[in-house]
């Protein structure tokens, strides 16, 4: 997975040394304020638009430029301007808000992802093979989350599955773009750490691009034997220990929920646990734990055939957890990281589950079976068992869940559910500073009622009120011996229509969290 855009940083002072750079273009953000009266343009967009002749102020004059966020104007070079100095083959300007120092609240978010996305969408659409993005307010830790942003969003518009991956198609419609370098200029005093916030940027950019190959890929590739063999290459790649566990050792491990799943599948399942050992041994892990169903037809509760298809993606829970790790091994995080994968195909055949099935997992604890399309928190609760073994400091689990939480967040959020609210207040803040936003949930014991069995210990199911609540509630029942939170991406992982394909998503969320 070799990244698409390499990112350097220009550490020159001034708008002159910015505007002596040969590059194909040159990209100038600017308040809307400062544009308001065409004839008193002043710091870079007074020295530009000496430089272009007036073009900046009359292009204002003419309206092509609007003050107001989002805005963008491209203008190219003429032989005039290098007389001038200005040695870009284009210049880009882009219009932010009036307050760029802060990305704590949703909205202020919002507006920064609208016309950090418009600027990019405007620099892509040009020819241009290579860039230099002039940012200002860069030593703050929002300023450089920014920095981070502008990466990770410039290989978001970069990404093109068919170009990735030709070989599904005899003529490619999409080819790779023509952007390849994306330089990055500011105050020479944060060098030091704005390289590290790009550095960032780009290990979550390449992580995500993982975590969208994997999701994209059809189920008959993308199977529980070929995230295997991705997190052997990982292991291999960036010095990760790595076990791949077959039918026998689960078996051994008395993961009956698990086997329960993946009975009806002639596709083998795995259960796959991948280790970062980036600070001593004696340092509790954060254990992040992946729901890999690489394809999903609901067992004997079988799906409606209409976007069954999209069922390939309900293992995105299991590929943003590898494409974290792929992250964190290129970041050399130094902390101890490791990442549990249960993943297996949910068919129906004659040997598969039914419902009204009772089984018992690795707890001991026994669960009646009411519907075979609830079979992601049954690899999951035996995966929460397993983990108790690392001693954890903190366990998250992400999982494309509940078609409930779609209905009660839409793809806006993930839905987080948890009883730590220490944990749950850091997974917000990293959602805020990421653009990977989550929303608390609740969790109550009274809604744990709802999963009473007269068979069993429990059902796998409570019906149709509070349905993402009571699958957390089932979890919770696993997670009592450590801190947990637990993510609901099955809004945000993938989008349908027009633009169908798998987001990236929770990547950037668990990696700022990771960073903190």
């Amino acid at each position: 997975m070799e990244c698409s855009t390499k990112v350097f940083v220009e550490g020159a002072l001034g708008v002159k040394a910015h505007m002596s750079q040969a590059v194909g273009c040159l990209i100038i953000t600017f308040q809307a304020d400062n544009i308001k009266n065409a004839k008193k343009l002043t710091g870079h967009l007074g020295a530009l638009n000496t430089a272009t002749y007036g073009a900046i102020a009359k292009a204002i004059e003419q309206g092509d430029l609007e003050p107001q966020a989002g805005s963008t104007l491209m203008l190219n070079a003429t032989d005039a301007w290098a007389k001038l100095g200005l040695k870009a083959e284009r210049l880009l300007l882009v219009c932010t808000d009036a307050d760029l120092k802060t990305l704590a609240s949703a909205k202020s978010g919002q507006q920064f992802s609208k016309w950090l996305t418009a600027g990019l969408k405007a620099l892509i659409a040009s020819s241009a093979k290579d860039a230099l993005w002039v940012f200002t307010q860069l030593p703050t830790k929002d300023g450089l989350s920014q920095a981070r942003l502008l990466v990770q969003l410039a290989r978001e518009q970069l990404y093109k599955f068919g170009a990735r991956h030709p070989q599904f198609k005899t003529k490619p419609a999409e080819k790779a773009p023509k952007f390849k370098k994306l330089f990055v200029a500011s105050n020479a005093k944060n060098n030091k750490d704005l390289q590290k916030a790009l550095a960032e940027g780009l290990a979550i950019a390449n992580g995500m691009d993982l975590t969208k190959d994997l999701g994209n890929l059809p189920p008959n590739i993308c199977t529980p034997t070929y995230l295997g063999q991705t997190a052997k290459k990982l292991a291999k790649d960036y010095g990760f220990k790595v076990q791949v566990l077959g039918r026998k050792e689960i078996e051994s491990l008395k993961m009956g929920a698990f086997l329960a799943v993946t009975q009806g599948a002639t596709t083998p399942p795995q259960f796959i646990v991948i280790q970062h050992q980036g600070a001593t041994t004696k340092e509790a892990p954060t254990v992040l734990v992946g729901k890999g169903i690489t394809f999903d037809t609901g067992g004997i509760s079988l799906k409606p055939g209409e976007g069954m298809d999209e069922m390939k993606y309900d293992m995105c829970g299991a590929a943003s957890v590898i494409g974290t790790m792929r992250a964190i091994g290129e970041l050399k995080l130094k902390k101890n990281v490791i990442a549990v994968i249960p993943t297996c195909e949910n068919m129906p055949s004659g040997e598969a589950t039914r419902p009204g099935d009772i089984v018992t997992s690795m707890s001991g604890q026994t669960i009646e079976i009411l519907n075979t399309d609830a079979e992601g928190r049954l690899i999951l609760c035996d995966a929460l068992t397993y983990v108790e073994r690392f001693k954890p400091a903190a366990v998250i689990d992400v999982a494309t869940l509940t078609g409930a939480c779609v209905i009660a967040l839409g793809g806006v959020h993930t839905g987080l559910f948890s009883d730590n609210d220490e944990l749950a207040e850091k997974l917000l803040t990293a959602g805020k500073y990421s653009l990977d936003t989550v929303w608390r949930m609740p969790l109550d014991s009274a809604y744990q009622e709802q999963l009473k069995s007269n068979f069993a210990d429990m059902a796998n199911i409570g019906g149709r009120p509070a349905g993402s609540v009571t699958a957390a509630c089932f979890l919770a029942r696993y997670t009592e011996k450590y801190t947990w939170a637990h993510l609901d991406i099955a809004g945000t992982a993938w989008k349908s229509g027009a633009a169908k394909g798998a987001t990236g998503r929770p990547v950037p969320l668990l990696v700022n969290y990771l960073l903190a």
